[in-house]
């Protein structure tokens, strides 16, 4: 018997290629970053597979996900959700005091002193600095307080009651607030009649949805109720068709923007559609001018659009398309449609991003705001390839972006014909999240957004990317009820027998 040399045994460090000779090795590598270190190192070419195991590896979890994945009844009620969402025209109708467009805040009717907030439920003693901020300064401007002490000595005693914009068919950049006075916008889907709405924006640097306070933003806050609000109104009196929102999206992804944290094409086309109209009120200068030095201008139509959208999906039974991705600062909350007004939440996320002078990550506040409506209607982070000059804002580079709008592919169910991406050839963006699919794959809705301070008073300090927390996902997954196969439904009996079992021996985690 004969045994080779120890110098001929190729040693754990030797490169792979001379294990056969002059060809190179290719090696696809999944799990653990190691796993593709060690060949790499080695010499060999590697490709690193971005898989994760499903469910975040909860075997219960996985076995739920498994059971409702490629059924025949979620297969049709996505079918459903998609195709209502799809349908929507949002067109801007009209500019109203938010006690008009909605009625549970009239104040002077009901006695009641209602705030709207962005994200899901929140009381006062858990809300965050931005939000507590934006509290003191709609009780300032309504005149229910007279200093912040004794707008907070409100809030602490219930005598200020707060809703999330959701609940009623709106939506609020940021911390959100929405008060009796203030000037809501109205979008309406034509065909339909439905309605959806959002407040007016402040413009950039210190705002309240920020949580910034001072003459300064109140004063703003009151022009933009007495002035701003009543010009737009006339003004939209003479387009008697409104202004069609998705086309001019469509329009502005062509040209730079995702249409949530970098909205310029987008603002300067709709200033376009009401500048004659506008330069005719006896405001319409002033007005004109504030609207010209507002990049973010267009960010609230295009919540307001994607609110509309996404609601017209909600509440199709089985459905497992997400309606609503929310923030208070606190927590992040996603609605799915076949569960109804149910929140599942979890810990905001923090924000990684750019940060203006003299601030960085310790002084930031977790992710907060409505804002995220706008990526699960496929805009924002989902469209991030149509907007390569973001990342001069939010950070990342254009490759990033590119990844980013591919991936968001890979857990959405549809792509939305008029929205298309330049930088990927064309394509619709990706539309419709499915819980299923971000269980199944691990990927999580990336989010472009601003980036406040953490301490009420102060504002803005900056933007970034964050993404949706996964256990949002995993909890409304295991409130999912899984739907019982019916002689109609197609059945695959090597899967799963007609009682539902799991022929693996893995216990279902309920039915």
């Amino acid at each position: 018997m004969s045994t080779a040399p120890l110098s001929t045994v190729p040693s754990s460090t030797a490169p792979f290629g001379s294990l056969l000779g002059a060809a190179p090795v290719r090696v696809a590598a999944a799990g653990v970053p190691a796993f593709a270190e060690v060949p790499r190192g080695a010499g060999a070419e590697v490709a690193a597979l971005d898989w994760r195991p499903p469910a975040a590896g909860d075997p219960e979890l996985a076995w739920r996900l498994a059971r409702i994945t490629a059924h025949a009844r979620v297969e049709a009620a996505n079918a459903e959700a998609v195709s209502r969402l799809l349908a929507v025209r949002p067109v801007w109708r009209d500019v109203l005091p938010a006690r008009e467009a909605l009625p549970v805040l009239d104040d002077r009717a009901s006695g009641r002193r209602l705030l709207l907030h962005a994200g899901p439920p929140i009381a006062w003693d858990r809300m965050c600095g931005p939000m507590r901020a934006g509290v003191v300064g709609a009780a300032l401007l309504e005149g229910w307080a007279g200093t912040a002490e004794e707008a907070e000595r409100l809030a602490a005693t219930g005598e200020l009651e707060f809703e999330p914009c959701h609940h009623h068919e709106a939506v609020g950049p940021m911390g959100g607030i929405i008060s009796p006075s203030m000037p809501l916008l109205v979008v309406e889907d034509p065909a339909t009649g439905r309605r959806a709405y959002s407040n007016l924006n402040e413009g950039a640097g210190r705002c309240l949805r920020y949580g910034a306070l001072g003459d300064d933003v109140m004063d703003r806050l009151r022009w933009m109720g007495g002035t701003l609000g009543p010009a737009l109104r006339t003004a939209l009196r003479a387009l008697p068709d409104g202004v069609d929102l998705r086309a001019v999206t469509a329009q502005a992804l062509q040209m730079g923007d995702e249409c949530h944290s970098r909205n310029t094409a987008a603002s300067v086309l709709l200033l376009r559609e009401l500048a004659a109209p506008l330069a005719r009120t006896p405001d319409g200068p002033e007005v004109l001018d504030f609207l010209a030095d507002n990049h973010y201008w267009f960010l609230n139509f295009s919540m307001a659009a994607a609110k509309l959208a996404t609601s017209a999906a909600a509440g199709v039974p089985h459905s497992t398309l997400v309606t609503a991705f929310a923030r208070n600062g606190v927590e992040v909350g996603i609605r799915v449609s076949g569960l109804g007004d149910a929140w599942f939440t979890a810990p905001a996320t923090r924000i990684r991003g750019m940060y203006f002078a003299g601030y960085g990550p310790e002084d930031a506040n977790p992710d907060i705001g409505d804002s995220a409506i706008t990526e699960t209607y496929g805009l924002g982070g989902f469209s991030l390839a149509a907007a390569p000059a973001i990342t001069g804002f939010v950070g990342g580079t254009v490759a990033e972006a590119l990844r980013i709008s591919r991936d968001m592919a890979r857990i959405t169910l549809a792509r939305h014909e008029a929205y298309r991406l330049p930088m990927l050839g064309g394509v619709g963006s990706p539309v419709g999240i499915d819980l299923r699919a971000v269980l199944d794959t691990g990927i999580v809705p990336v989010v472009t957004t601003g980036i406040s301070h953490r301490e009420a008073g102060i504002g803005q300090i900056g933007a970034g990317l964050t993404h949706a927390p996964l256990e949002c996902f995993r909890k409304a997954l295991e409130a999912f009820p899984v739907p019982e196969f019916t002689d109609s439904d197609s059945t695959d009996s090597d899967f799963m027998d007609a009682s539902g079992a799991d022929p693996a021996g893995v216990t279902a985690a309920g039915a």
